[in-house]
């Protein structure tokens, strides 16, 4: 190996380095599920490259778990949850840019405003309130279905989407035509 002023050279490091092996349960996972993490961050950021980032994050984070990425039980639940959670960490980041769009079923005299008002008041949100609010109205998931994959009961699922939705509707008021 030939060495520079204490320093290897780039050919030599590479031929060093040990190759770097993706474990086969987390490839299998990656190929299953990565559309749905994709889509998932999509949704919640409204930002394709913020997506891209959530998805590399989420698959990382799983790396990192090593041998304990096998003792997941749903892969597909628990992606969908870590990509909720890291596209809140961006909106949550991105709040003093005020850059971040949600993609969401809002009234039809909607606003980037709204969008964006919506976006900030959910990343607010105590951290399960967000995942439920996010699987029930951007996901679609039903509120057994949400309870099934967060392990509650759905009349906890209940309690916490008509608190979220309470709580949203006085921060958004303005927006959606409320009086206060």
């Amino acid at each position: 190996m030939k060495r520079q002023h204490g320093r290897r050279n780039l050919l030599a490091a590479i031929r060093e380095e040990p190759v770097i092996a993706i474990p086969t349960e987390l490839e299998n996972a990656f190929e299953a599920h990565h559309g749905m993490v994709f889509r998932t961050a999509y949704r919640i950021t409204g930002n394709a490259a913020d997506a891209e980032d959530v998805l590399q994050v989420v698959f990382l984070r799983l790396m990192r778990r090593g041998h304990h990425a096998e003792a997941v039980d749903n892969h597909e639940s628990y992606l969908r949850r870590a990509a909720i959670n890291a596209a809140l960490d961006v909106i949550r980041s991105r709040q003093a840019e005020r850059t971040v769009e949600l993609t969401v079923d809002l009234p039809h005299d909607e606003t980037p405003e709204l969008r964006r008002a919506l976006a900030r008041a959910i990343a607010q949100l105590p951290e399960r309130s967000a995942e439920v609010f996010t699987l029930r109205f951007l996901e679609g998931f039903t509120n057994g279905e949400i309870a099934e994959a967060l392990g509650i009961s759905s009349v906890l699922v209940a309690v916490i989407v008509h608190r979220t939705r309470r709580q949203l509707r006085r921060e958004l008021g303005s927006y959606l035509g409320d009086r206060p």
